[in-house]
C-alpha cells in the first residue's frame, strides 16, 4: 500500500494572523485529510467537488437533484420518497426521449464486466465511514470523508487500484455522478481532468478560501467506457460531447387565418437573416412543465432546454426557425433561445456547475456554428432583451436574474471578461468578484422578505455617490413613477457582470455611468472594484443635434416595405438620449422586419437600407439609428483632458 502523504501535491500555505483566518481554510485542510484517509489523489477529490458545488456547502440544503454539501451527496432514500413521475431516483427528471443515453458499462479486470452506476449516494457514503447521515448533509468535513470513500470504493469495484497517480481515475470520476448517459459521463470525467490540469482557487458561498494546484500535461490512462444504446435523434444540433435529445415545438395552425398559429415560425437561418444572439434563460418552473408548455402551439417556444441535475440538452424547434422565446419579435428573428431550469431567487438548489458547463458547450458550438460574437451585447439574458415598444416594456421578463454568474459562464465558454484598458477609461465593464458581491435583495422568499447572502453579478445604481441617496429611477419600467426597490425581480437600478457602459464621472471610490439618459453611480473602490477599464467603441450625438430617439428594435425605413406587406407602427422607447452623452456600441446591425404568416414556407424578410448601432444603454440593450449619431474611440476619448468629451472620429 502506498503511503498516503505521497498522494499528495504541496499545499499552498495561507498566512495565518487569527481564528477566522484559520477557519477559512478549514474545508482546504479536509481535503487534504480525506485523500490521505482514502488513499484518493487530492487533485482528483478536490476537482470532482468543484465539478460537483464548486465547493460550496449550503449545509443542511440539497440542491434540486437531492445533493448535500460539496461533494453533493445524494439522498436517494429521500428522492424515492417523493411522487412517482416527478423525479428519477437519480435526481433527474424524466427525459422525454432516450437520445444517445445508454447504460455506462465499463471492461473490467474482475469477473463481472458491468458495473452498475449509481449517484454519490449519501447513506452509502455515510456506512462507509460510519457516521451518521445527517452529519454528512450539514458538516462540511464529513461530508468530504464521505464523497473521498465513495471515490476510493468504486475504484476497488472497478479493480482498479488506489493508486497516487490521478490519470488511472478517469472512470471512477465518469461513475461518480451517477448518469447512465454515457456521453454525459465521460464529458463529467473530461471536465474533472482539465480543471486539474489548469488549476483553481476560489472563496466559495460559505467564505471559505479554496486552492487546486495545476498539473499541467495530465492525461487519464486509455478509457474503457463503451457506449450501448440508441443514437442521438437525426433532429439534434449539438456538440458531440453534450448529452442531447429531442422534443419537438408543434407548428400548426390554430384557426383559420393568416396570423392565429403556433408555436414557432419556420425560417431558413442564416441565409434569410443572421443568428446574431444568443439568450440564456432560466424556466422559473420545473423542467416537466416546461416540456408540456413547449409542446402546447398556443404556447411559447425557444431553442433549447438543459436540466439543473445533471446538463442533459433537450432541442425543441431547429436553429434555422424562429422560437417565440423573447418577448421581442426582432429579437427573437436574430436569436437562439436556450432554456435553463431553475428559479432566479434559488440559485443554489438550481444552477449547478453540470448545468453551466453543458450551457456554455452549447453556446460555444452555436457561436462557432453561426459567428456569434463572444460578448454580452451578443450574448445576454432575458433580462436584457431590449422591449420593442414602449408600452412592452413593463412586461419584459427578468431571468435568470441577479445570481446567474456571468463572470464564471463566460470563462467556460472561452472568452473570460477582462480589463481591456486602465482603470482611467472612458470606458467601464462590470466586473465584480461574484462571492464576494453580495447586495442587498428582498423577495426570494415573499414580498418583501429579506434574501439569505448570495453572490451576485449585480451592482446597484444611485442617484450621487452616495449609498443613502435614491436609486436610479427607470421611467419605462415604472411609468407611474413608483420608485425602484430591491426586489430580486426589480431591474430598474442594477447592470450586469461584463456589461461595458461610458464612463460620466468620477469621485472618490464612485464612478458614474450614462444610463439610459442620465447619470448612474455605482461604488468601484480601487481595492475592492466593482468595474474595469475598458477599451472599444461609443456613440454619441452627431453634432447639431441635442437628443436622438432610442429604440428596441431596428425596422427598415419607410418605402422599403412592399405593399403587401402592412408597415410596423414605429415606437420610440421613453428615453432621452443627449448631447454629450455616450453609450458603447459592439456592432452595427441591420434594419429588418419579418412578415408573420403561417406557411409552409419561410414567411418573408423586408430589408432596410438603414443601418443602426445596438447599444448597452442600460439594464437592456437598445439601438439608435447610425445616421443620428458618430463614433467615439475610447482610447482617443481617454487621452483628452479631464472631464473634456472627446471629438468623434466620425461614422
Amino acid at each position: 500500500m502506498i503511503a498516503g502523504a505521497a498522494l499528495l501535491p504541496p499545499l499552498l500555505i495561507l498566512p495565518t494572523s487569527g481564528a477566522d483566518e484559520a477557519a477559512d481554510r478549514r474545508l482546504q485542510e479536509a481535503f487534504t485529510d480525506a485523500a490521505r484517509e482514502f488513499q484518493v489523489p487530492r487533485s482528483v477529490l478536490m476537482s470532482v467537488s468543484y465539478l460537483q458545488t464548486r465547493w460550496d456547502s449550503h449545509p443542511g440544503a440539497p440542491s434540486v437533484a437531492g445533493g448535500y454539501g460539496p461533494m453533493h451527496l445524494v439522498d436517494t432514500e429521500r428522492l424515492r420518497a417523493r411522487a412517482p413521475g416527478t423525479r428519477k431516483p437519480d435526481g433527474g427528471h424524466s427525459a422525454p426521449r432516450t437520445g444517445a443515453a445508454g447504460a455506462l458499462t465499463t471492461d473490467t479486470a474482475g469477473p463481472s464486466a458491468r458495473h452498475a452506476v449509481q449517484p454519490a449516494d449519501l447513506q452509502h457514503a455515510a456506512r462507509l465511514i460510519h457516521t451518521p447521515a445527517e452529519r454528512l448533509r450539514t458538516d462540511a468535513v464529513a461530508n468530504v470523508r464521505g464523497g473521498a470513500a465513495l471515490l476510493a470504493a468504486t475504484q476497488r469495484q472497478l479493480g482498479k487500484p488506489l493508486s497516487a497517480d490521478p490519470a488511472v481515475w478517469w472512470e471512477a470520476v465518469a461513475h461518480y455522478p451517477g448518469t447512465r448517459d454515457v456521453t454525459s459521463a465521460a464529458a463529467y470525467a473530461d471536465d474533472v481532468f482539465a480543471l486539474i490540469r489548469k488549476g483553481a482557487h476560489r472563496t466559495t458561498a460559505e467564505g471559505q478560501d479554496v486552492s487546486l494546484p495545476a498539473t499541467p500535461g495530465l492525461q487519464p490512462h486509455q478509457r474503457t467506457t463503451r457506449l450501448q444504446g440508441p443514437q442521438r435523434p437525426k433532429e439534434v444540433e449539438c456538440p458531440a460531447e453534450l448529452a442531447c435529445d429531442w422534443l419537438g415545438a408543434p407548428y400548426v395552425e390554430i384557426e383559420d387565418g393568416d396570423t392565429d398559429y403556433g408555436n414557432h415560425d419556420l425560417g431558413d437561418r442564416p441565409r434569410d437573416q443572421p443568428i446574431e444572439y444568443i439568450v440564456i434563460h432560466d424556466t422559473e418552473a420545473e423542467l416537466p412543465s416546461m416540456f408540456q408548455t413547449v409542446q402546447t402551439p398556443t404556447e411559447s417556444s425557444w431553442h433549447y432546454s438543459i436540466r439543473s441535475s445533471d446538463g442533459h440538452v433537450t432541442q425543441h424547434v431547429r436553429t434555422k426557425d424562429e422560437a417565440w422565446h423573447s418577448g421581442s419579435q426582432f429579437v427573437n428573428a436574430r436569436s437562439i433561445g436556450i432554456e435553463h431550469e431553475g428559479f432566479l431567487a434559488q440559485p443554489g438548489t438550481w444552477y449547478t456547475e453540470q448545468m453551466y458547463r453543458a450551457s456554455a458547450r452549447l453556446v460555444r458550438y452555436l457561436t462557432k456554428k453561426y459567428d456569434v460574437p463572444l460578448d454580452r451585447q451578443h450574448i445576454f439574458g432575458h433580462d436584457n432583451v431590449p422591449a420593442p415598444t414602449a408600452d412592452s416594456i413593463p412586461d419584459m421578463h427578468d431571468d435568470p436574474g441577479p445570481f446567474w454568474d456571468w463572470r464564471h459562464y463566460f470563462d467556460l465558454l472561452g472568452a473570460p471578461l477582462r480589463a481591456t484598458a486602465g482603470p482611467d477609461s472612458d470606458m467601464v465593464t462590470i466586473l465584480p468578484d461574484y462571492a464576494k458581491n453580495t447586495p442587498r435583495f428582498t423577495g426570494c422568499n415573499g414580498h418583501g422578505a429579506l434574501c439569505r447572502p448570495h453572490g451576485s453579478s449585480a451592482v446597484r445604481l444611485y442617484t450621487e455617490p452616495d449609498e443613502r441617496s435614491p436609486l436610479i429611477q427607470d421611467p419605462g419600467r415604472r411609468p407611474e413613477g413608483d420608485d425602484s426597490t430591491e426586489d430580486v425581480n426589480d431591474l430598474g437600478s442594477r447592470v450586469s457582470t461584463g456589461q461595458t457602459f461610458a464612463v460620466a464621472d468620477r469621485s472618490g471610490d464612485w464612478t458614474a455611468i450614462w444610463y439610459q439618459g442620465r447619470k448612474a453611480w455605482f461604488k468601484n473602490p480601487r481595492t475592492q472594484p466593482t468595474a474595469v477599464g475598458a477599451a472599444g467603441r461609443m456613440v454619441t450625438p452627431k453634432e447639431g443635434l441635442d437628443e436622438i430617439p432610442v429604440y428596441g428594435r431596428a425596422l427598415p425605413e419607410e418605402d422599403a416595405y412592399p405593399e403587401d406587406v402592412e408597415e410596423p407602427t414605429e415606437s420610440p422607447l421613453p428615453y432621452s438620449f443627449l448631447a454629450g452623452q455616450r453609450y458603447v456600441t459592439q456592432a452595427g446591425v441591420g434594419s429588418s422586419y419579418t412578415a408573420k404568416s403561417f406557411s409552409d414556407t419561410p414567411n418573408p424578410v423586408v430589408w432596410g437600407r438603414e443601418r443602426y448601432y445596438e447599444i448597452q444603454f442600460g439594464h437592456r440593450l437598445a439601438y439608435v439609428r447610425a445616421s443620428d449619431v458618430d463614433i467615439v474611440d475610447a482610447s482617443a476619448a481617454a487621452a483628452g483632458p479631464q472631464g473634456e468629451t472627446a471629438q468623434p472620429t466620425g461614422q
